[in-house]
């Protein structure tokens, strides 16, 4: 878990400190610095606010563990944290230029309504937003502790990595590769995403509300695979496979728990684990290549329209051209 709460918390406390930075960053450039402490009124508010949802969030499931719908209340946490962060992989992370500007755009209309108000809210709702992802997805990895989440260090260093980025990046003198970043967390985010579809899916057909399209001759779910003696997914399963053959599995459980929680690893598959696991991946790879293809696309229509400026420029007589004898 403490892999899982790094990664989410350095991805999603970077999105808010790189918004947070384009904001402060405009402020200070037209001379408006005086609105910055407003700007970290709404952070701080909005942090606060976040441990608020937490708190409620984390008793909504306390009350919930004493009933039989505490399973489903999991599943619907793992399904919708699956949904956020497949969004956040292909829709989030773009700070390019244009995301810039409108950001830029919305500070400036309310530097013009000269509201504080409205820029403590702006803030607010910005770092509100990645607060709240931060909450559900923590109600997912730890499958319905929070407190455990927020209290490990993973949580811990991805925010300090991640302000520690920031930093660097808006006072540094050495410009950050940041798409990098946020190209290697989300190969991790897209493990993370398809191990929690794969656990909501065995957890609906743990229920009997899920069936399989391959069954044994007992009625039972069939493994696609079983390859508890090579790693068992956790270490009960270890114990049960010494006491029944004697031998110690390859890896121990305990391991194989760090890879159930990370990935959805899971040592006997079902049929709909593995297409669900694969096939949500084969889909979130189709996706990130059409939205690269389109992104290349506006990119090579934006070179073609400056070349073609120019060359209207230059037809026209524009500065540094030649004028024949």
């Amino acid at each position: 878990m403490n892999m899982q709460a790094f990664l989410i918390t350095f991805r999603e406390a970077m999105e808010a400190i790189l918004i947070v930075g384009v904001i402060l960053t405009y402020i200070r450039k037209i001379g408006e610095t005086r609105w910055n402490k407003w700007v970290w009124t709404g952070v701080g508010l909005a942090i606060a606010a976040s441990y608020g949802v937490a708190l409620l969030f984390q008793v909504a499931l306390s009350g919930y563990e004493s009933m039989s719908n505490q399973n489903y209340l999991r599943i619907g946490i793992m399904l919708i944290s699956t949904g956020l962060l497949t969004h956040m992989i292909l829709f989030m992370g773009k700070q390019n230029r244009a995301y810039q500007q409108s950001v830029e755009s919305k500070v400036a209309t309310i530097l013009t309504a000269g509201g504080v108000l409205n820029m403590i809210v702006h803030s607010f709702l910005v770092t509100l937003r990645e607060g709240v992802e931060t909450v559900f997805f923590f109600a997912a990895i730890g499958g319905g502790d929070i407190q455990s989440a927020l209290a490990s260090w993973g949580a811990l260093l991805g925010v300090v990595c991640a302000g520690v980025l920031g930093f660097v990046m808006f006072k540094g003198a050495k410009r950050v590769p940041i798409g990098k970043f946020f190209k290697a967390t989300s190969v991790f985010l897209m493990l993370i995403s398809a191990g929690l579809l794969v656990q909501a899916v065995g957890m609906l057909q743990d229920l009997g509300i899920l069936g399989s399209v391959y069954r044994t001759a007992g009625g039972q779910i069939g493994e696609v695979y079983n390859i508890v003696a090579f790693m068992p997914e956790h270490p009960n399963d270890e114990m049960h496979y010494i006491r029944d053959t004697g031998h110690h599995p390859l890896i121990n459980g305990q391991v194989g728990v760090f890879f159930k929680a990370f990935l959805g690893y899971s040592h006997n598959p079902s049929v709909e684990e593995v297409v669900a696991y694969w096939g949500y991946l084969f889909l979130l790879f189709i996706g990130l290549s059409r939205r690269n293809q389109g992104g290349a696309v506006r990119t090579d229509r934006a070179a073609d329209s400056g070349a073609a400026a120019e060359g209207a420029r230059v037809a026209g007589g524009g500065p540094g051209q030649r004028q024949g004898a």
